[in-house]
């Protein structure tokens, strides 16, 4: 779910943008100027990677000109996209969230893929994503949202430390007994009792409810329903996960106390402030470009089950285009997620490729054979579920998130909290529910 640093971005998509095959401009076919809405809140490398698309896209597709506009965060972008959607000037097409999927459906803002394609080839290309990440793609029988940027929340650990604390370095915790148990002996406190480094640090500002759901589906139990209408943020086994995560800070003392900020985690972490962190596989490159020491990835560690949510952004077609517009921005979701670029942005980001055919190209083959960690997310995904996502989303993650924080500061019980929060969904989605 965050923005991290590349390197080499110029020279490796470059290199993809050789696989193409320049097309003319068909006899009579009017150029299409298309506006990106991406999320991105600063400039510099994803910037210059997006830029470098869509150049490159250009090159091959002359008739058509492509002009990102970055957008911020990923809740700038989709108010951003709401309110020009309202001024009547929305973009031909976004990255936003795959969670958002509903509320850019209630406002009548996008079209369905499958309203657009046309060839057997491009109907074929929406059935070749992996099937995980299109639970937050699909609804009513229809495709809304292509995954293009995806992630799932991983666990990093410094080996160095682990094995100063008598660990295995390659051995991580596999269910929350273990990761309690690795977390007691990786805190560290000086003389006078205060914490110098804690076993283990999950943030909780920017994505709370995310990262929570984590928690959830370890302990196998979903937020909401299939058609988000409903959530269950009451259920005894939310409760307990939460439970489970407050008592790691309020109880046991081996995690911050408070909410943790999500972009300082990393930054945490490589200061060797903290042994282990929970944060989205798109921060696998930042890591190993900025990490001075030796370290791990893997799975969540499991309870019931192991599991994580699904994350990140797909790209949507917004329905206030022309035809011709629509193809063309099809023809950008379909170049943007052909097997060697797919492979190519995993590689440079460290989110997930979106198509098991971007695992099978040689330039992934040749990257996990040298870094078997970019392999964890994709080896997680048959254990993932859908993120949170209903209609209004943002007023019912805000709930939940809200609920959260009062429970990990100590203002509320987990079960106060939970049932607060469970009340405010329900008051939200009334007008849904049929």
């Amino acid at each position: 779910m965050s923005f991290v640093s590349i390197k080499g971005i110029r020279l490796a998509l470059a290199g993809g943008a050789l696989l193409g095959v320049a097309a003319a401009l068909p006899h009579g076919a009017q150029a299409q100027n298309l506006t990106f809405y991406y999320p991105v809140a600063v400039g510099g490398p994803i910037t210059k990677l997006i830029d470098t698309m869509a150049a490159d896209f250009e090159k091959e597709n002359p008739g058509i000109k492509v002009k990102p506009v970055y957008t911020g965060s990923y809740q700038d972008t989709i108010a951003k996209t709401l309110t020009a959607l309202k001024g009547g000037e929305p973009p031909h097409f976004a990255v936003i969230l795959s969670t958002d999927m509903y509320t850019l459906i209630d406002e009548e803002a996008v079209v369905a893929y499958e309203d657009i394609v046309k060839t057997d080839a491009d109907k074929a290309w929406l059935k070749s994503f992996i099937p995980g990440f299109m639970e937050n793609s699909q609804t009513g029988g229809k495709t809304w949202g292509i995954p293009f940027q995806r992630s799932t929340i991983v666990l990093y650990w410094n080996k160095e430390l682990f094995k100063e604390a008598g660990f295995d370095p390659n051995k991580p915790p596999a269910n929350w007994g273990e990761l309690l148990d690795y977390a007691k002996k990786l805190t560290k406190k000086d003389a006078n009792g205060n914490v110098t480094q804690w076993g283990v640090q999950v943030p909780s500002s920017g994505f709370p409810y995310w990262l929570f759901q984590g928690f959830t589906t370890q302990n196998d139990v979903r937020l909401m329903n299939a058609t988000g209408t409903e959530t269950y943020f009451d259920n005894p086994r939310v409760i307990e996960a939460l439970q489970y995560w407050v008592d790691l800070s309020r109880k046991h003392q081996v995690h911050p106390p408070g909410i943790v900020e999500w972009g300082t985690t990393p930054k945490d972490f490589f200061e060797k402030k903290i042994a282990m962190m929970w944060t989205t596989t798109g921060n696998l490159t930042n890591v190993r470009n900025n990490a001075k020491f030796d370290f791990g990835v893997a799975m969540l560690p499991a309870n019931k089950r192991r599991g994580s949510p699904t994350g990140g952004g797909n790209f949507y077609v917004f329905k206030k285009s022309t035809p011709q517009e629509r193809e063309a921005v099809v023809k950008f979701a379909k170049w943007a997620t052909q097997p060697e670029r797919a492979a190519q942005w995993g590689i440079d980001t460290g989110y997930v490729a979106v198509t098991p055919a971007a695992w099978d190209t040689p330039k992934m083959k040749d990257y996990v054979a040298g870094f078997a960690a970019a392999a964890v997310a994709r080896d997680q995904l048959p254990h993932a579920v859908a993120e949170l996502s209903t209609h209004e989303n943002q007023r019912v993650t805000r709930a939940l998130d809200d609920g959260l924080q009062a429970a990990l500061t100590g203002t509320k019980t987990p079960e106060q909290a939970m049932k607060d929060a469970q009340r405010e969904a329900e008051r939200i989605l009334r007008p849904h529910k049929k």
